[in-house]
């Protein structure tokens, strides 16, 4: 893992943090993701969680940005409500944002110390699927 970090976008984090405050309500919806498309574009997204699992707010976030036409995103953060802060994306998410974006930056961290990272550095020896579906063609 390099670890190498990016200037961070400060108005996305605000973003996720403003959408955390207002539309995360009790236990169904509980984090909030914003991204930065291609376009300059802010496309936000909360989760949706359930006992049977549920998508993450970065997960409902690829759809909602594909609804908007926003395919290409540059930058995601994902932020909690309740005032946790900026949380990290989990090992799916992870994976499914390599995927689909395999130059996107994630902000991670905490308070003063976040930061901005490629989500490669963020799964390191990862497989890419998108080098399978190259290999296929």
């Amino acid at each position: 893992m390099t670890a190498q970090s990016r200037p961070v976008d400060h108005e996305l984090v605000r973003a996720a943090a403003h959408v955390a405050r207002t539309r995360c309500r009790g236990d169904n919806h509980t984090v909030a993701a914003a991204a930065r498309a291609r376009d300059g574009r802010i496309v936000t997204a909360v989760n949706a969680c359930h006992f049977t699992g549920g998508p993450c707010a970065e997960l409902v976030l690829v759809g909602a940005a594909a609804a908007r036409g926003a395919y290409e995103l540059d930058t995601i953060v994902a932020v909690g409500d309740r005032d946790r802060g900026v949380v990290p994306p989990c090992g799916r998410c992870r994976q499914v944002l390599l995927d689909y974006f395999p130059t996107l930056e994630v902000i991670v961290g905490e308070d003063d110390r976040v930061r901005a990272v490629p989500i490669a550095d963020l799964l390191s020896e990862s497989h890419v699927w998108a080098d399978r579906r190259l290999a296929a063609e």
